[in-house]
């Protein structure tokens, strides 16, 4: 049964990649009253993506990224210019989103997980795909252009895209809309705090983020706490429960250990957050 398992796994994961090939998400494109439809594409992968997008580069690569298809509309000088990147997971794909997210701009919680955009640009993600829109013609008309594009693409990489799973056990008390980020490696400067899912929250005028650790297994989850109390020369024994680490670059760090789960609170000035641990435990794994 196990191997049965794993032969079933690689096929799924080979039809997603199949699914968002290049060529299928060529075909998703629709047509727009007044713009010519892109007759052609162009693909980049890690060993070219510099090429394009040049300064960029290595942050995408740091969030699992694939490959990127990109094509353009056009009318007469103007364009639309389509980015899709394709990443090697949901969570890297919206990891990479939150990573350029702009709280200037509307948002959209129907195209895609996530969309926000203006008159001259728009960003989703969607399952793998991080998607980017850029016009050179700033106009309501090109927005409503955009969006169609968008919720277009959206509907065929995944017609009910949302935010990682693991964000439904965050409390929603004090959360603060559109914070919500996957931080893959180097969270608050520490190279052993990878894959951190985190969100913003305000109680009274202090802001924090609330962040969790998925390490997958309790050993795994200890080891980590193992390298941060070794960071922090804390030598004392600790268990699963409330823990406190006394980290001398990002202040008093607020953590429990719970299982597979690291779940903490970091704030950026060395506030003391009020109740801390209750916030903590509010977290329902």
């Amino acid at each position: 049964m196990r191997t049965i398992y794993f032969v079933s796994l690689g096929l799924i994961i080979a039809a997603t990649a199949l699914g968002q090939s290049p060529e299928k998400i060529f075909a998703w494109l629709p047509e727009v009253a007044s713009w010519k439809k892109p007759a052609d594409k162009e693909v980049f992968d890690p060993e070219n993506l510099f090429d394009r997008i040049n300064g960029s580069a290595p942050l995408f690569l740091e969030n699992g990224f694939r490959e990127m298809t990109t094509f353009d509309y056009t009318q007469g000088e103007d364009y639309i210019s389509i980015q899709v990147y394709r990443h090697a997971s949901p969570e890297d794909a919206f990891g990479m989103y939150s990573s350029e997210r702009s709280t200037d701009l509307a948002f959209y919680d129907n195209i895609g997980g996530e969309g926000h955009g203006d008159q001259g640009s728009f960003f989703f993600f969607a399952d793998s795909l991080y998607v980017k829109i850029h016009s050179s013609k700033a106009t309501d008309a090109t927005a409503q252009a955009m969006q169609l594009i968008a919720q277009t693409i959206a509907s065929k990489a995944v017609p009910k895209a949302s935010y990682p799973p693991l964000f439904r056990s965050f409390p929603k008390d004090g959360k603060i809309p559109y914070t919500e980020a996957f931080i893959t490696s180097n969270y608050i400067g520490h190279e052993f705090l990878k894959k951190v899912y985190v969100s913003q929250y305000k109680q009274g005028d202090v802001v924090f983020q609330l962040f969790v650790i998925d390490a997958g297994t309790s050993e795994a989850a200890k080891e980590i706490l193992n390298q941060y109390f070794k960071f922090t020369k804390q030598t004392e024994t600790f268990k699963e429960g409330e823990l406190l680490v006394k980290d001398r670059f990002n202040g008093d760090i607020p953590l429990r250990w719970q299982g597979r789960y690291i779940i903490g609170i970091y704030n950026e000035n060395g506030q003391t957050i009020p109740k801390a641990q209750e916030i903590l435990g509010n977290c329902k794994f």
